[in-house]
C-alpha cells in the first residue's frame, strides 16, 4: 500500500491587485514614524526582494471556508471519488473566516465543518477538523492524513490549505503588500500504485523564534481601537528560514533514500522570491551541487503569499500544465518544503 495525492484543485481569486495599488498608502515604521523615501521607491525595493508584482484578493462576499469549499470540489472531481467515502477533512488556515470590513476571526464551527456542510456530505464518519500550523499547515495536514491511513483508520482524506490574508493586514505596514488570498485542496488516499509519500520532516522552534510572526496593533498610533493585524520580523524570519529549512530538506531527503540527482522539482512555500532562492541554493550546497535550472516552480510574482495555500495551488497549477515550462510526470520525485509562524518547518519527499 502506498499513500498518494490522487486529486488536486485550487481556487485562485479573480481580483488582481498590482503593486501600483499601494502608491497612496501611508506606510509607517513600527514606531509610527514616516519613511524618508517615497512609496514608489518602497514598492520598487519590495518587488526586487519579494518578486511580487501582483497578488490575488477574494471578492467581498467570500470567506476562507467559501474558497476552501470551491477548491475541494475541484479536487474531489479530479480524483474521481465519491465524496461520501472521505474519512477526514483537514483544513489548514490561520485566521478562520474573516468577513469583509472586519478583522474578527470566526472559527466556530470549524472551517472543516463548514466545508463538509457546503459539500453536503451526509456521512457522520467523515471527520472534519482544522490545523493551525502557520504557513506549513497544508503540509502538516498531509502528514497527518498519511498517519491516519498508515494506522488503518482512514482510506481517503481531503486536505485543504485556505486563507484570506487580505482581511487581516495593516494598511500602514509595508509588509501588507506581501499577503494574498487563495485555496488549494488535495485528495490523499491509499493506493496500490507505485510512489507516494516517501518521507517527511516536521519541526517547531518556539524559544526566541516563537513570536517572529505575531498579531499586533496598527503602526498608525492615532488608531485608538485594539484591533490587531498580522505582523512579522522579516529579517529574523529570513535568517531563520535560510538556516533551518535547507537542513530539514536534507534530513528528509536522506531518510527517503532518494538521491539528490533524482529530484525533479522542489515546491517551496511562496513567501519571498529571494528567500526561496537562498533556501534552494543552500540546500543544494549541502550536496556540493549548484541549483539545476528550472527545478523550482514559482507563482509568487502573480499570486503573492497566500500562506497555507501557496504550495497546494502551485502544485495543482504545475500538475495541470498551467505554468509555462514547468511540469511533473509519473515517477518524478519532488520535495515540498515550507516555513512559517510557530516557527514551524515541514519538508516532504513525494514520488508522483
Amino acid at each position: 500500500m502506498n499513500i498518494k495525492i490522487t486529486g488536486t484543485g485550487s481556487y485562485i481569486p479573480s481580483e488582481i491587485t498590482g503593486n501600483q495599488s499601494f502608491l497612496k498608502n501611508v506606510f509607517l515604521n513600527a514606531d509610527g514614524s514616516t519613511f524618508d523615501t517615497t512609496n514608489e521607491i518602497i514598492i520598487e525595493k519590495f518587488k526586487a526582494i519579494t518578486g511580487i508584482e501582483n497578488r490575488r484578493y477574494v471578492k467581498d462576499e467570500y470567506t476562507t471556508s467559501d474558497i476552501a469549499f470551491l477548491a475541494a470540489e475541484k479536487a474531489i472531481e479530479d480524483a474521481g471519488i465519491d465524496k461520501e467515502t472521505l474519512d477526514y477533512i483537514i483544513v489548514a488556515h490561520n485566521f478562520g473566516d474573516v468577513e469583509k470590513g472586519s478583522t474578527q476571526t470566526d472559527c466556530v464551527p470549524s472551517i472543516a465543518s463548514r466545508v463538509k456542510n457546503a459539500l453536503q456530505i451526509k456521512n457522520p464518519a467523515c471527520v472534519g477538523y482544522d490545523v493551525l500550523f502557520g504557513c506549513p499547515g497544508w503540509l502538516e495536514g498531509v502528514v497527518q492524513a498519511n498517519a491516519f491511513i498508515k494506522a488503518g483508520i482512514a482510506k481517503k482524506c481531503l486536505v485543504i490549505g485556505a486563507e484570506t490574508l487580505s482581511r487581516v493586514v495593516d494598511n500602514n505596514d509595508r509588509d501588507s503588500m506581501i499577503y494574498a488570498d487563495g485555496a488549494g485542496a488535495t485528495i490523499i488516499e491509499a493506493t496500490s500504485e507505485e510512489g507516494g509519500l516517501l518521507a517527511h520532516q516536521s519541526a517547531t522552534y518556539a524559544a526566541e523564534e516563537a513570536h517572529y510572526l505575531f498579531m499586533g496593533k496598527s503602526y498608525d498610533k492615532d488608531q485608538l481601537d485594539n484591533t490587531k493585524y498580522i505582523k512579522m520580523y522579516g529579517r529574523k524570519i529570513y535568517e531563520f528560514a535560510v538556516t533551518h529549512v535547507p537542513n530539514a530538506m536534507k534530513e528528509c531527503l536522506d531518510r527517503s533514500g532518494v538521491a539528490i540527482e533524482d529530484v525533479k522539482k522542489v515546491f517551496i512555500h511562496q513567501a519571498n522570491e529571494k528567500m526561496d532562492e537562498a533556501i534552494l541554493k543552500r540546500f543544494f550546497r549541502l550536496y556540493k551541487m549548484s541549483v539545476p535550472n528550472g527545478i523550482m516552480p514559482m507563482n509568487i510574482h502573480e499570486m503573492g503569499n497566500s500562506s497555507v495555500a501557496t504550495i497546494p495551488t502551485l502544485f495543482d497549477s504545475v500538475r495541470k500544465g498551467f505554468i509555462k515550462n514547468q511540469e511533473v510526470n509519473k515517477g518524478d520525485v519532488v520535495i515540498f518544503a515550507s516555513v512559517g509562524a510557530g516557527m514551524n518547518i515541514n519538508a516532504l519527499v513525494y514520488k508522483i
